[in-house]
Order: C-alpha cells, then sequence, then structure tokens
C-alpha cells in the first residue's frame, strides 16, 4: 500500500503545476432567487423525447458520458416534466402527425422514466389529435359531429381513462392541464359558454381521480393586458373549477417582464389562484442546425425591445432566471412556478458544418426520420388533419436552437440554471471530485485529467484546500486522506 502511494504521489509531482480555476470554460453566472413559493416548479417540457431517441439522437451529461435525458435534467435541478397529450395523432393507416406523436401511449414512457428519476409530471391535454393554440382548436377525429354534451362527456372519459394510465407508471402527477392555448377555443368549441362546459368536465375529471392533484387552465398573450385580466374574469363567471392560471411567455413575442407580473398578479389576488408560466424558450444561437427554419434566427424574431439577453448559452440562462423571477415576484407566494419549452428537441442530425451535396444528402435523411418516427414539429401525413398548416410547412425542430444541448446531444452549461438560481446551499461533498459520493482514487485522476486539459470537473468539491483554485494540491491532499497520512482536508471533515 504504501509502494502505491509513494508512485500516486511521484506522479502528482510530474504533473505539478497549477491551472486557475475561476470559472470554467462556457460556464454560466447566474443571481440566486430567494423563492417566496417553496414547491417552485422548475420544470421543462420535453415532449419529443421518445420520437427523437427512436431517430437516433442521444444525450450526454456534462462529463459527456451518454445517459437518460431524465437522469440529466433531474441532476440539474429540474423537478418537473410536462408532456403534452394528443388524443389521436396518426392517419388511417397509423403513420404519424409528427412534433413527437405525443398519444396516451408515448406519455406513458416518458411518465414512467420520470418516476425512476423522482421527477414529478404536468400532463397537457390538448383535447386535439395535433398542435392547439390560439390559431386552432380542432377537436379529435373521433368527436367530429358530437353535441357540446357529448364531447364534453368524452373530454371526461379520455381524461380519467389517460390518468388512471399514468398512475400506473408509479409516477407522481403533480398538475393535469386542461386544454393548450385555449384563447380562443378548445376542443372545437369556440363561446365562452361553451368552452366553460369542456374545462369544467375536464376539471371534473381530474377532481374525482385525485384531489391532490392541481388543475391548470394555460392561456397565452399575456401582452394583452386587458383581455388576460378579462380571461380570469371569464373563469370566475362561469364557476369553472381550476388551481392554477397558466400563460405562455416567449420574450421576443408577449410583451415586457414586468406587465408579465402585472396580468399574473391579478388573477393571483383577485381570484386567490396560483399562476405560473407553462411555457417560455430562449435561443442560445441565431445558427440552424437540421435544415428547418427556426423560430428565432437571423432576421427572424431577433430583435426588440423585450429581448434583454444575448443570443447565447449566457443569456439563455439569464432569460429562464429573469422569468422566474417574474413569476416569484407575483404577490401573496402565489408564484408556482415555470417550465421550458422542449429544452431537448435538437436536431436528428446536424447540418451546421455542411454544404452544398453533402448538406443535401444529410437534409435528405433528416427529412425520412421526421416522416418516420415524427420527430419534426409535423409530418407530411398531417395533412389529413391539418391542412393548411402543418400539411403545407411540415418538417424538422423550430427550436433547435433554443434546447439546453448541442446539435450532438451535450449538455449546454444554461442547463445548470435549474440549480443555480436556488438560494438553497448546495450540499458538496468536498473531494468528491467524480460526484460518486466517495472520496477514493478515481478523483485523484480525474483532477490530473483536468490539470491536464483533458477532462472537466465539479470545481466546488475539487478545490479541496478552498483557495479558489484547483492545482495540484488539492489531489495530493485526497491521496494523503485516502492512505489515513490526514484525517481531514483543510477546509473541513469529510467522509468517504
Amino acid at each position: 500500500m504504501k509502494k502505491l502511494i509513494a508512485l500516486m504521489l511521484s506522479i502528482v509531482l510530474c504533473l505539478s503545476f497549477t491551472l486557475s480555476f475561476n470559472a470554467a470554460e462556457n460556464e454560466v453566472e447566474i443571481e440566486k432567487i430567494e423563492f417566496n413559493n417553496q414547491d417552485f416548479i422548475k420544470g421543462m417540457d420535453i415532449s419529443s423525447l421518445i420520437s427523437l431517441e427512436n431517430s437516433g439522437v442521444r444525450f450526454y451529461d456534462f462529463d459527456k458520458n451518454e445517459a437518460d435525458l431524465l437522469k440529466i435534467l433531474s441532476q440539474n435541478g429540474v423537478n418537473c416534466v410536462r408532456v403534452r397529450i394528443w388524443n389521436n395523432p396518426f392517419d388511417a393507416e397509423g403513420n404519424g402527425y409528427g412534433g413527437g406523436n405525443n398519444d396516451i401511449n408515448t406519455a406513458l414512457k416518458i411518465a414512467k422514466r420520470a418516476a425512476e428519476y423522482n421527477l414529478s409530471v404536468l400532463l397537457d391535454f390538448h383535447y386535439s389529435d395535433f398542435w392547439a393554440d390560439p390559431s386552432k382548436q380542432k377537436a379529435p377525429k373521433a368527436w367530429e359531429g358530437l353535441t357540446l354534451s357529448e364531447k364534453a362527456e368524452a373530454v371526461k372519459s379520455f381524461t380519467e381513462s389517460s390518468l388512471e394510465k399514468v398512475r400506473e407508471t408509479g409516477v407522481n402527477i403533480a398538475m393535469v392541464q386542461i386544454g393548450n392555448e385555449t384563447n380562443g377555443g378548445i376542443a372545437g368549441v369556440y363561446t365562452w359558454a361553451e368552452m366553460a362546459e369542456i374545462f369544467k368536465a375536464g376539471s371534473s375529471a381530474v377532481r374525482s381521480f385525485d384531489k391532490n392533484i392541481k388543475i391548470a387552465v394555460h392561456f397565452t398573450n399575456p401582452e394583452k393586458t386587458d383581455y388576460i385580466k378579462s380571461l380570469a374574469d371569464f373563469l370566475d363567471e362561469y364557476k369553472v373549477d381550476y388551481d392554477v392560471f397558466a400563460l405562455s411567455y416567449y420574450p421576443y413575442w408577449h410583451g415586457s417582464l414586468s406587465n408579465l407580473t402585472e396580468v399574473l398578479n391579478y388573477t393571483a389576488a383577485t381570484y386567490d389562484k396560483y399562476v405560473m408560466v407553462a411555457e417560455t424558450s430562449y435561443a442560445n444561437t441565431l445558427t440552424d442546425s437540421d435544415g428547418h427554419p427556426n423560430t428565432v434566427s437571423s432576421g427572424s424574431n431577433d430583435s426588440g425591445e423585450n429581448l434583454l439577453w444575448d443570443f447565447s448559452v449566457q443569456g439563455q440562462a439569464e432569460e429562464v432566471r429573469a422569468v422566474m423571477n417574474a413569476v416569484n415576484n407575483v404577490e401573496n407566494s402565489k408564484g408556482l412556478g415555470v417550465f421550458y419549452w422542449e429544452g431537448a428537441w435538437i436536431s436528428v442530425g446536424d447540418l451546421s458544418a455542411l454544404s452544398g451535396e453533402e448538406y443535401m444528402n444529410k437534409l435528405g435523411d433528416n427529412k425520412l426520420l421526421w416522416e418516420k418516427y415524427g420527430s419534426g414539429w409535423a409530418s407530411s401525413y398531417s395533412a389529413e388533419y391539418d391542412p393548411d398548416d402543418a400539411g403545407k410547412w411540415y418538417g424538422g425542430s423550430a427550436v433547435d436552437n433554443q434546447a439546453f444541448f448541442n446539435s450532438g446531444g451535450e449538455a449546454l452549461p444554461s442547463l445548470r440554471v435549474f440549480s443555480l438560481v436556488d438560494e438553497k446551499d448546495e450540499e458538496v461533498l468536498i473531494g468528491d471530485v467524480n460526484g460518486d459520493k466517495k472520496v477514493n482514487i478515481p478523483d485523484v485522476t480525474l483532477i490530473q485529467k483536468f490539470l491536464a486539459q483533458l477532462s472537466k470537473i465539479y470545481e466546488k468539491s475539487a478545490d479541496v484546500d478552498g483557495d479558489n483554485a484547483v492545482t495540484i494540491l488539492d489531489a495530493t491532499h485526497i491521496q494523503r486522506y485516502i492512505a489515513k497520512i490526514e484525517t481531514e482536508l483543510p477546509i473541513g471533515k469529510i467522509s468517504s
């Protein structure tokens, strides 16, 4: 044993140069938030996950190790995932409409994995066979021709049966969203009185299933201040039963952060409801990687008085932090949380460095994957259901430059915002450089690789002597501790 220690110490001396550690390359700096609501949701919509994986996409943690996306999110401060549910996003031959082909079976696959990593879920019912948003709220194919009362009963039945299936996965259903961006309709009905009946049917299903599950209604366009307030008034007038008033907030469309807080405050204070942002996102680059036009690109949604952050990894993290802070500023601790929209919807094939024939060939490969697995926002098969929009403009991801992963699936430092923003002190086992909850020789090796610029490390646990630099002396202290020459490290006792 003494020979081994001597050998290790000699290796350390051979590598005895110092590399000061202030902030790792491409790390982000985020000001913390003292959350008023201790159950503040730091969530992410990952609905496209299964279709991406089927298309060959893989995800990697900060050490470039392949890992389950749910695990990576859990390790970096995300505590809830949002999953959309469409009734039947397939044509008569079984071809998927795209956008993740998010039927209940897809939701179950994601929910099961969320449970494994102690993540709760928000189930986002669109009550449609494909995308539901302010411009389209088409009823599922199977509900066409139903009367209002029949449609309400179908909503209740579909919600109840879906919840029963999700419960069997073992996941914690934290919230159910009754409709998606329902400004002008839901499930093919478009008057306030009729919409209220659909909302009531959905909420009734949730209440009878489990009274502890929060019920959310979801709207968008918070920049239309008076209109959003009138929606809250409408819900109260028609006695819709819900717990959470949720809005989408994309800064290139939806006004200022101060206005966002104002409209959320109105519902929270007037009707004693929780409020949250169900969708937000921000580009970390203006470069496209999959050959399909992006929502934010050069000349498109890339300027405006409310775009307060650079289109960079740091800027992306700052936008998330700012939206969280805007929700947290709602009075009486009624700000419940923020969900980032599709933070892992990256390219199924990176084209960013290609040109000419090579580019076109790779784009052709991507199109085949989008069609086969539904990993683009829409496939050509969606024309059956949505001929005027998806049927014309189908293709890949419009938000690959707004993900927290690069085009190769490697986690970007901006993902750390979900943990860095938290005011609570992080528990760190000093000397546990590789995060395996032990202090041993692999930790020494990892510091050596870091000093040789061959690997990244977790600086909080690697700075053993507390001098704000990771040096060869830190590795030496760990070795001496392992050899029981030191009983504790310079900045405090540790246990292996």
